[in-house]
């Protein structure tokens, strides 16, 4: 998965035809052209885990929460015989387009259409109570990005649209056209941190009420041409487009919520492993793992009580970040942030950090 558009493939994407109107034969060709991220280094950090499964004499089961079109599920299927999947996407396209991909792996690999926080669903589906791993690839995917219909780019021109599901209804024309300035300074700023969201946005309210915004290289040049000269950044719209596409999907609050629902489904061994492209999403990940490597007990105790131990530990120093030589062989690699924990006492209870972040949710509220 990413998070910006693409410059250089636009006109090899121009030439695709929609996933829709493709052939298998098209469609997998695709799917086998694509590389994903940090494929090996995010199998080597899952590969405890399954390893402790089959220890234990149980068979390894990983979530890949956004399985795109397949490319982590292929190798951890293709690399682990004994391994069963459960693949979750919110886009049916792309769940399509993996399902026929991976077809020669049979009822190893189960399909869940729905946003990755309902992992709780993904694990019914499966008839199981926990995984061994469970990966997620953030951000908008490279199968989003090269659907220039999908209106994620900002490298040409598209319906202004930004829906990872196409089975919802808000698109980022509906935000950019019917949104208040209070909202659209919500969205500009919280999700884009983009430090000229006021320019920005007084010109948007100021056209719109004779034009309406209804492609993306429409709204792209307009940001160009509102925006103060000079400005160093990369793209002027790189920014805007970012903050609409989380909006429409709602992406941070999906992460916020997933991240505890990972936590509390993984059995003792296990990891989750996690790349992010921007720093909104590196930040909430940073913080869920914090809390799940630390001891909650308060300070002054003589013993730490079992229930405040930390359940996990981490895996990864910091954020990983790619190679030079990753990067140049994958370039939509150079944004990626990993970060890994795994699990190593008992879980308390089936809902305990889901129950104890919307605690503290409460609270801060």
């Amino acid at each position: 998965m990413h998070d910006e558009a693409p410059f250089a493939d636009a006109a090899a994407t121009r030439a695709q035809p929609p996933a829709e109107h493709q052939t298998p034969a098209e469609r997998h060709s695709a799917a086998e052209r694509h590389t994903p991220v940090l494929l090996d280094r995010c199998l080597d950090l899952l590969q405890p885990g399954i390893d402790a499964a089959r220890e234990a004499g149980r068979t390894p089961w990983v979530i890949d929460a956004t399985l795109g079109m397949g490319g982590h599920t292929h190798e951890i299927l293709a690399r682990n015989l004994d391994t069963h999947v459960i693949g979750i996407d919110r886009d049916t396209n792309a769940l399509a387009m993996a399902t026929e991909r991976l077809a020669e792996y049979g009822d190893r690999l189960v399909t869940c259409h729905t946003t990755y926080e309902n992992i709780d669903t993904a694990l019914e589906t499966a008839g199981i109570d926990a995984v061994d791993g469970i990966l997620f690839d953030l951000g908008v995917s490279s199968y989003q990005l090269d659907e220039r219909e999908r209106g994620f780019a900002y490298s040409y021109d598209a319906p202004l649209d930004m829906r990872m599901d196409t089975t919802s209804t808000l698109t980022a024309a509906d935000v950019v056209n019917t949104y208040t300035h209070q909202q659209l300074t919500r969205v500009l700023k919280a999700y884009g941190e983009e430090r000229h969201a006021r320019r920005i946005i007084d010109a948007i309210l100021r056209t719109r009420e004779t034009q309406p915004f209804t492609t993306t290289g429409q709204l792209a040049q307009f940001i160009i041409d509102v925006y103060p000269r000079g400005t160093k950044g990369g793209h002027p719209a790189k920014r805007t487009f970012q903050a609409l596409r989380v909006e429409v999907n709602d992406e941070l609050a999906v992460l916020e919520a997933a991240l505890p629902a990972a936590l509390d489904a993984v059995a003792t061994g296990g990891r989750i492993v996690v790349m992010s492209y921007q720093s909104l999403e590196d930040r909430l990940v940073k913080y869920a793992f914090a809390e799940a490597t630390t001891s909650s007990a308060p300070a002054g105790l003589p013993v730490e009580p079992e229930e405040h131990k930390a359940q996990y530990r981490l895996v990864t120093r910091g954020n990983e970040k790619p190679t030079p030589q990753e990067v140049e062989e994958n370039s939509r690699a150079a944004a990626a942030r990993l970060r890994a924990v795994e699990r190593t006492r008992e879980p308390l209870s089936r809902h305990h950090y889901s129950d104890r972040f919307s605690q503290r949710t409460r609270r801060n509220s």
